[in-house]
């Protein structure tokens, strides 16, 4: 069951896709949603405050905590309009940086939820991405910052591969696959394809069928286009409302960087995206 979620709350009102998705979500599962918002010390390097005049310093503090407050009310004002149990945050000090901060934090909640980068606006969240995807322990649902709609549940396409990313997000995903009316397994086939079983779906429809989820399986292949492609291409073609999919990713020195295919994924994407490590 998810009955907690966790909201990075973004203070740019014009990037408020994730905020309208994650009330619809707790209001559809009747959950409780938890925002945090970062703001002032807590989002400037060290080296940069020591750079900087103490004049400019404290106006570029004062207002980053002005949106951030800004943020918080307007997520109450939602939240009361739909009746939802809510809990917002605000942090301003830290000797963390809010990438590790939001990651512990996802640690005590049964998902979170992050707003998709967007280079145009110069809104970068990949690190925080990162860190809650590769650091909490928990699923995450990155929105797209082009979603208009609150959560849907026609069609998921689960991403399978047999791997232990895979499998660990469609049981996440669970609560919300048995709400869907179409759950769909897609197999994207190349030559790292091996085992006949895993490719038609098989054992994991099974399990999926003891759990009430009855699933279609689309075997494509992704020898030519590649795999971002063919899961991309394929979600547009039968309008799905949602992927799940394993959250991939490469050690370097201590921490993980996303994938080339998880990565692609969230540098496109177009519906929402739930993912587990």
């Amino acid at each position: 069951m998810v009955k907690d979620i966790l909201l990075n709350l973004e203070c740019d009102e014009s990037r408020n896709s994730a905020l309208g998705y994650a009330i619809s979500m707790a209001e559809t599962l009747d959950a409780h949603l938890a925002s945090v918002a970062f703001a002032g010390r807590a989002l400037l390097p060290g080296y940069l405050m020591l750079d900087l005049p103490a004049s400019i310093l404290t106006d570029i503090l004062a207002k980053s905590e002005k949106e951030a407050r800004s943020a918080i009310v307007r997520f109450e004002a939602a939240a009361k309009r739909n009746r939802l149990s809510v809990e917002p945050r605000l942090i301003t000090e830290s000797e963390l940086r809010p990438p590790d901060i939001f990651s512990a934090m996802a640690r005590r909640f049964d998902l979170s939820v992050i707003m998709q980068s967007d280079d145009a606006r110069g809104a970068n969240n990949n690190v925080l991405i990162e860190a809650a995807l590769f650091g909490s322990g928990r699923p995450v649902i990155v929105v797209p910052y082009i979603q208009k709609d609150g959560l849907k549940l026609n069609r998921i396409v689960c991403c399978w591969d047999g791997s232990r990313a895979a499998a660990r997000a469609v049981n996440d995903a669970l609560p919300l696959l048995k709400k869907a009316q179409v759950v769909e397994l897609f197999i994207a086939a190349n030559e790292k394809t091996r085992n006949e079983r895993e490719n038609r779906g098989l054992d994991i429809g099974n399990h999926l069928a003891r759990h009430g989820v009855k699933v279609e399986v689309t075997i494509a292949s992704a020898a030519d286009i590649g795999v971002t492609d063919a899961i991309l291409s394929h979600v547009a073609d039968c309008s799905a409302s949602m992927i799940v999919m394993g959250g991939y990713g490469h050690s370097r020195l201590r921490e993980f960087v996303l994938g080339g295919v998880t990565r692609g994924i969230l540098s496109t994407m177009t519906v929402p995206v739930f993912m587990s490590h």
